[in-house]
C-alpha cells in the first residue's frame, strides 16, 4: 500500500490566518458508512483541515451524537488499524488530525501509532484524556515521526499551565469552549471567547475553538476572537440524518460561507 504524503496541518492553518480568514475543521467520525466519501465531500465544501474520529467504547469528551456515531461504527466494524488503511488509500487534499483516545495509542504503542498515522497521510493528533504531565512517550514518538500534536486548553485552565499547555501543542491550540461534554447548544457559551483570547495572549500558534460550537452564527461570533473553530455534533448529526455527503458538504459550506463574510 502506497503511503500518502501528509499536508501540514499547521501550514494550512498558518496560510488561511496569513490570508486574513478564518480556519474551519470539521469533524467526522471514522468508519460509518460512506464516511470516505463524506471526507471528500467536507473537504470539497472549503474545510482547512479534518478531525476524524477514530470510535473507541469509553469516549469521555463526546456528546450523545458523536457517541451514537461512534457505536454505529464499532457495529460496522470499524477498527482503527482500518480507519488508517482507507485513509491511506486516498487523498483528500487537505490536513487529517486524528481524535481519538489514549487507550487506543497505549494498545498500539506510541511510536506505531505515530508512523501508521504518517503511512495514512495523518499530519495530525488529537488525544483529549492524555494529561500534560502524562504526554512526554507519546509527543516525543511524536515528533519523530513528523506528526503534529494538538493540545487541549479548558475554560477553568490556571495561566501557568496554559503557558506549557501552549509550548508543547503543535499544529494548533484546541480552545475547549465550555465545561462538560461535545454537542450542539443553542447559544455560544461566554467561556469560548475568554479562553481563546486568554490562549491568543500567550502562543502564535493558531487557536481554534471547539465544543458547543453549533451553527456558523456561532462560529462567526467566536472568530471575533480566535482564529477558526472545529465544529462536531451539528456536522455529525447531519451524516446520521441523511447518510448524504452532498447534504453533509452543503452544511459544512454554510460555515465556510459564514466565516468568509465575517
Amino acid at each position: 500500500m502506497t503511503a500518502v504524503e501528509p499536508v501540514s496541518l499547521q501550514a494550512a492553518l498558518e496560510a488561511r490566518h496569513a490570508s486574513g480568514g478564518k480556519c474551519l475543521v470539521p469533524y467526522l467520525t471514522g468508519g460509518l458508512p460512506g464516511w470516505d466519501l463524506m471526507l471528500s465531500a467536507v473537504a470539497s465544501a472549503g474545510a482547512d483541515a479534518i478531525e476524524v474520529g477514530i470510535p473507541f467504547s469509553d469516549p469521555v469528551m463526546d456528546g450523545p451524537i458523536i457517541q451514537e456515531s461512534s457505536e454505529l461504527a464499532l457495529a460496522a466494524g470499524a477498527t482503527p488499524q482500518g480507519i488508517l488503511d482507507v485513509l491511506a488509500r486516498r487523498e483528500f487534499g487537505v490536513p487529517l488530525a486524528v481524535m481519538t483516545y489514549v487507550n487506543l495509542v497505549y494498545r498500539f504503542g506510541s511510536e506505531r501509532f505515530a508512523n501508521e498515522m504518517v503511512r495514512a497521510g495523518v499530519s495530525g493528533a488529537i488525544l483529549p484524556d492524555l494529561p500534560l504531565e502524562e504526554s512526554e512517550d507519546w509527543c516525543a514518538a511524536a515528533d519523530v515521526a513528523g506528526v503534529q500534536t494538538v493540545m487541549l486548553a479548558a475554560p477553568t485552565t490556571p495561566d501557568e499551565r496554559l503557558v506549557r499547555i501552549v509550548e508543547r501543542s503543535r499544529g494548533f491550540v484546541y480552545a475547549v469552549g465550555l465545561l462538560g461534554i461535545t454537542g450542539e447548544r443553542e447559544s455560544l457559551a461566554a467561556s469560548a471567547k475568554v479562553i481563546a483570547k486568554r490562549l491568543k495572549d500567550v502562543t502564535d500558534l493558531p487557536v481554534l475553538v471547539g465544543v458547543g460550537i453549533s451553527t456558523p452564527e456561532q462560529a462567526v461570533e467566536v472568530c471575533e476572537v480566535a482564529d477558526g473553530v472545529i465544529v462536531g455534533s451539528a456536522i455529525v448529526r447531519r451524516v446520521l440524518e441523511t447518510g448524504s455527503p452532498e447534504s453533509v458538504g452543503e452544511l459544512v459550506g454554510s460555515f465556510r460561507d459564514a466565516l468568509n463574510r465575517g
